[in-house]
């Protein structure tokens, strides 16, 4: 508890030191929501609904049972659980659509950083009515090319059904593996890594037309295009992610023009962001070439609606700029300090789990 409480501490000083509020929504965007189910304490993994418009599926960390969970962005409840029988649900940390409509699950947290020689992936049809119900998944154990290592960021192509894993930023850059083109639920499938990504991923998601590949951390996030040969250049406009005590979600609405963020924690925060200019999937690009969302005085505008709150990218490209310069250095320390408070709680817990 002493641990706890002085991170807790310090942690809430920063944050109270950095403006946070709500998106600004405009006319038909999707508004902010809290998720108000007790039972969800640590969502790690957010996934926008089809099928259900509003609705995003989401579920805990590691230690809460094999549960996925329902829940409507208009009201903050949820409307259904699935539970998945025979998961054992050991570090759940992404959840993601694929273009056959099911979900896909990433128990391929690893907080051993390598502890695991193997992780899995589950399968589950997204139900056509919302409803609690038990549900037996297809699962896929995983392994990567050059070793065990921990990873919290899950995608499935929306094109070609292709599931990619982006590991985390430890003693070494995080990097993009791509599993094989079709996963077998029989022999172990091998991931390959095809690229190297200095940013310590918490989730990523494709957009609905599969042209751009969002990745974030817990204060920063990048965007990529992506093109028929896979991972493409990072696009180097601006993209503002908002404040939140523990930055660990992301998805895109169905329609490709939000991004929405989510966060750990009892009633925890799920925050949309606009996107605009080349931030934009391709398929929403005006017709005319004009690039939508540019700033009609000449300037360069930051690609995205800013929520109060929301800073600008630590790691930054060149050429990127800050539209908060205030709100930068203060980020940057949330961001230290941050990952300093996550490392140290989770060993805590751990070391303790151990001990036992």
């Amino acid at each position: 508890m002493t641990v706890w409480s002085a991170a807790a501490g310090v942690m809430s000083a920063v944050l109270l030191a950095v403006p946070a509020a709500p998106a600004v929504a405009a006319e038909g965007a999707p508004e902010p929501f809290v998720i108000e189910d007790e039972r969800i304490t640590e969502s790690s993994g957010l996934a926008a609904s089809v099928r259900h418009p509003g609705v995003y599926w989401t579920h805990n960390d590691s230690g809460y049972g094999p549960y996925l969970y329902a829940v409507d962005g208009a009201t903050g409840r949820t409307v259904a659980t699935l539970t998945l029988q025979g998961a054992e649900m050991r570090d759940v940390e992404a959840i993601h659509f694929g273009p056959d409509g099911a979900l896909y699950v990433g128990d391929i947290g690893d907080n051993f950083d390598g502890g695991w020689d193997e992780v899995w992936i589950y399968r589950v049809p997204e139900p056509e009515v919302l409803a609690d119900a038990t549900v037996v998944p297809d699962v896929y154990r995983v392994r990567y090319d050059d070793g065990p290592r921990d990873a919290e960021s899950l995608m499935v192509h929306p094109e070609t059904g292709r599931v990619y894993i982006a590991s985390k930023k430890r003693k070494e850059p995080g990097a993009l593996y791509a599993g094989p083109e079709t996963l077998s639920t029989t022999e172990v499938n091998t991931f390959e890594r095809v690229a190297d990504i200095d940013l310590w991923m918490t989730d990523g998601a494709f957009s609905p037309d599969g042209t751009r590949l969002v990745l974030r951390g817990y204060f920063t996030a990048h965007m990529y295009r992506w093109t028929d040969e896979g991972l493409g250049e990072r696009v180097q406009r601006q993209l503002l992610v908002p404040v939140q005590s523990q930055g660990e979600s992301v998805t895109f609405t169905p329609d490709g023009r939000y991004l929405m963020y989510g966060s750990e924690g009892e009633g925890s925060e799920v925050v949309p962001v606009e996107l605009k200019g080349e931030l934009l999937p391709e398929s929403l690009h005006p017709a005319d070439g004009a690039e939508d969302g540019a700033d009609t005085d000449g300037g360069d505008t930051d690609g995205a609606e800013a929520p109060p709150g929301a800073g600008s990218d630590p790691e930054a490209a060149p050429g990127e700029t800050s539209g908060e310069s205030e709100t930068f250095p203060r980020l940057v320390v949330v961001f230290a300090l941050g990952t300093v408070l996550v490392v140290a709680l989770r060993r805590l817990l751990f070391s303790r789990s151990r001990s036992r």
